[in-house]
């Protein structure tokens, strides 16, 4: 994957090779989040692979820190973790991550998962979806309005698919638009509501009642 460069951190230094060894690159490597933001500092990359629970720094404060430094705007996080259903799931998604992986994932998958977020898409499983949705209807809602107040009527109406896990493509044939005109329409959307990704539109169109609880039941 010579065309995406990628760091690895987790605090076990055969976790790193392996998932080195899969992805056939040189990635940057640290054992803690800390280490990693100093390597950063020296060496952005595209994509950052880490552990959620590591010393020196965990995943969720060093995806913080990533997420609120400027100069780091262009990384993508992906946490992977042994739990399919982390407690910190939410926490994460709100601090900036892109998506979720198992460790135990296919190679292929991992592969997949690294272009999918270097492209600026984001990568939730639908297990960790439908939980990170249900927790937030436990009371974790933000306060949304302010944002949608920036949104057009047609671009409610594309968040609210959005936020059903529909695609561009599949956007495009609901509304009977082009699929340059739905892409078009989601980057204005991102745009507008300071979203990193699709994670975050989904969350968005959930909080503001876009979405209602009730299409988790249909998945």
């Amino acid at each position: 994957m010579s065309d995406i460069s990628v760091a690895i951190a987790d605090d076990h230094q055969l976790v790193r090779a392996g998932f080195a060894s899969l992805l056939d690159a040189e990635p940057v490597q640290a054992s803690g989040g800390e280490e990693l933001l100093e390597k950063l500092a020296a060496t952005p990359v595209d994509v950052v692979l880490m552990d959620i629970r590591m010393p020196g720094g965990d995943g969720l404060w060093a995806t913080e820190a990533i997420a609120a430094d400027p100069g780091l705007g262009h990384v993508r996080v992906v946490l992977v973790t042994t739990f399919g259903l982390d407690e910190y799931i939410v926490r994460a998604v709100r601090a900036g991550a892109s998506g979720f992986l198992l460790k135990d994932t296919e190679p292929v998958d991992l592969i997949r998962a690294v272009r999918v977020v270097a492209e600026g898409e984001a990568l939730l499983s639908p297990e960790v979806t439908k939980y990170l949705l249900s927790r937030m209807s436990l009371g974790l809602r933000a306060e949304p309005a302010k944002h949608l107040d920036v949104l057009t009527q047609r671009e409610r109406e594309v968040l609210a698919l959005v936020g059903q896990g529909l695609s561009n493509d599949e956007i495009a044939g609901r509304l009977v638009l082009s699929p340059l005109t739905a892409k078009t329409h989601v980057s204005r959307i991102m745009t507008k509501t300071a979203a990193r990704d699709r994670v975050h539109l989904v969350v968005l169109a959930y909080e503001s009642g876009l979405v209602s609880p009730g299409w988790l039941r249909d998945q």
